[in-house]
């Protein structure tokens, strides 16, 4: 199975966010929806986990360093 990556640093936020998360996709969601909640103040729903899923990079894209935020998709 192909490894993922959920990044924070991928979108502005006002905490100005730079977790990384990479590994498993059921892993990387689980972590990033626990994430999500405690830091950035959203539910942990089935929808955010699904939202999340959508945003999902391969892990190959990963970038070291700082990365230009985008706005946040609706």
């Amino acid at each position: 199975m192909a490894r993922k990556i959920a990044d924070c640093r991928r979108f502005e936020s006002d905490s100005a966010c730079s977790l990384t998360i990479i590994g498993e996709e059921d892993e990387v969601i689980a972590t990033a929806a626990q994430h999500a909640a405690a830091v950035h103040g959203h539910q942990d729903s089935p929808e955010l986990r699904a939202h999340l899923r959508e945003m999902l990079e391969p892990e190959d894209s990963y970038l070291p360093g700082t990365r230009q935020p985008q706005p946040f998709p609706a």
